[in-house]
């Protein structure tokens, strides 16, 4: 997702996945919404394999508090057998009637209803219209739906929702029924049928205006948007199939059924949701202005949806790779001298979060405030690291390590020392320091330099000291001479590997000033 929006702090339940000893393989929603009262009534159908003997499961579901927000469980059936269970803040506890085998199968149907603290927002839009926004990531979608809430348990998902009759409802993968029931409600099933992680498994309900704008390799895009903005969201979302057409060409196929464009009320700028991208309501004005959002959501289908990370430290693989690929669209449509713009834009926010927080690329997450992992190292710095590891590879070797990553983890979750070896396999060449010192390390170079101009001898020297503390990087640095207002054609490119080390470089005249990366390579700071 692309932060642009975010909401006041709130709590998050966080679980590990391999706390519980279940993969969910399918789940099955069928949610009845009303505009009476907040109160959703849902009943789930949970298919699970049991991965050791157990008498119990666990599934994430927030319960009803003091405030009389959150889920109330009333029934819990196996085979059509009741079965008990107890409810706590956080947790649904699932207490079998007799202990399961490892491998066993198992479907267990639950009867819940209650008011959604997070998660399935509804509130209104800003035309006024009340409408219903699933908000999941990174883990509340246990706030409306019982459910492994961590991304590395993927499952299908079907989702049936029966609704007032003037709301058009929106889900994962492809329609395969809206049909109306009486005067006053109208079911419509979605189901998709890729594995997807529950942060991206969400459904929308508002009055929508509907186009089936286009066809890109086989896939349908769609765009749905409010009805009183109609014009204005259809030219706005028309980015998203040339958009589509270049990731498809460079990454691999796309992973799902369809692509649509959502108008919605989400806490972001925009949310990935698996095959309906969720986009902040004011990015319809009409001006076409918001390609690079659309970019990012777009990219996170292949990473972050389809290839998704192990674990929370891992984020980057999904953040900073949407990032970096809206880098590479723009600078495929625009120019290179686009990707310089945006890359040193990225590298002020990266040198000044580095002020406030010293962490590493890759290190500890705070489980308590996973939004604080959306920050300018999840995103910005990550983007950077792929950026100088498309340089040291070199462009064929990043691009074959690319494709063969999204091959290998297509519809699985992957962790950075599994990108990494992919990448070396590319490139043929070990990276354990190239990732020891950006992935896993904290900072970045700090360059204090000086040159002095021999003029008998036509050479410059030039004197580059790291002054960060801690790590000492090895890096290739970039150098250009400006003469007379002009950086000559022949920039040199040199390896430091040292603390202070000392450039020695041909020059027919006096440089007027010299200047570090002019090509927009290098993660560093300037003292």
């Amino acid at each position: 997702m692309k932060q642009i929006l975010i909401l006041p702090f709130i709590l998050l339940h966080f679980i590990s996945s391999a706390q519980a000893p279940i993969d969910v393989t399918h789940y099955d929603f069928k949610l009845t919404l009303n505009d009476s009262t907040d109160n959703i009534v849902g009943e789930a159908s949970v298919t699970l394999k049991v991965l050791a003997d157990t008498d119990r499961v666990r599934l994430n579901l927030v319960s009803r508090g003091a405030d009389r927000q959150g889920m109330q469980v009333s029934d819990v059936s196996i085979n059509k057998n009741q079965v008990r269970f107890v409810q706590d803040a956080s947790f649904l506890r699932i207490m079998l009637n007799e202990k399961a085998a490892k491998d066993t199968e198992l479907t267990i149907i639950i009867q819940y209803s209650g008011q959604p603290a997070d998660g399935l927002i509804i509130s209104k839009n800003k035309f006024g219209d009340r409408t219903f926004f699933g908000d999941n990531w990174p883990n509340r979608a246990q706030h409306w739906l019982p459910v492994i809430d961590h991304p590395s348990d993927k499952a299908t998902v079907d989702f049936t929702v029966i609704a007032p009759v003037h709301y058009h409802v929106i889900g994962n993968g492809l329609r395969v029924e809206e049909s109306l029931l009486n005067k006053r409600q109208k079911l419509t099933h979605w189901r998709e049928t890729v594995e997807i992680p529950t942060k991206v498994m969400v459904i929308g309900a508002a009055p929508f205006s509907i186009r089936y704008s286009s066809n890109v390799n086989g896939i349908p895009i769609e765009d749905w948007v409010y009805p009183q903005n109609r014009e204005e969201g259809f030219h706005d979302y028309a980015a998203a199939s040339r958009i589509l057409e270049f990731f498809i060409q460079h990454i691999g196929p796309y992973p799902y059924e369809k692509l649509a464009n959502v108008q919605s009320n989400t806490r972001f700028g925009g949310m990935e949701n698996a095959s309906n991208i969720f986009y902040y309501q004011n990015s319809v004005n009409g001006k076409a202005d918001h390609d690079d959002l659309i970019a990012h959501e777009i990219a996170h289908q292949w990473f972050g949806n389809s290839v998704s990370e192990t674990d929370w430290p891992h984020v980057w693989l999904s953040e900073s790779f949407a990032t970096y690929f809206t880098h590479i669209y723009n600078e495929y449509t625009y120019g290179v001298d686009r990707r310089k713009s945006d890359m040193l834009i990225d590298r002020k926010q990266v040198t000044d979060f580095y002020k406030k927080n010293q962490a590493p690329l890759v290190g500890p997450v705070d489980t308590t405030n996973l939004i604080g992992i959306l920050n300018a190292s999840s995103y910005q710095k990550g983007s950077w690291v792929l950026h100088m590891l498309r340089n040291q590879v070199g462009d064929d070797a990043f691009w074959e390590g690319i494709r063969e990553y999204y091959s290998q983890y297509k519809n699985k979750n992957a962790s950075t020392a599994e990108f990494q070896k992919v990448m070396e396999d590319a490139a043929d060449k070990k990276l354990n320091t190239f990732f020891e010192q950006w992935a896993y390390g904290p900072g970045h170079p700090v360059l204090e330099t000086d040159y002095k101009y021999d003029s008998k001898n036509k050479k410059l020297y030039l004197s580059v000291n790291q002054v960060q503390p801690g790590q000492v990087f090895k890096f290739k640095l970039q150098v250009g001479i400006n003469v007379k207002g002009q950086i000559e054609a022949n920039v040199s490119e040199h390896q430091i590997d040292e603390r202070k080390s000392t450039i020695t470089i041909n020059c027919d005249s006096n440089p007027t000033d010299v200047v570090l990366d002019p090509n927009v390579n290098l993660l560093f700071e300037r003292k």
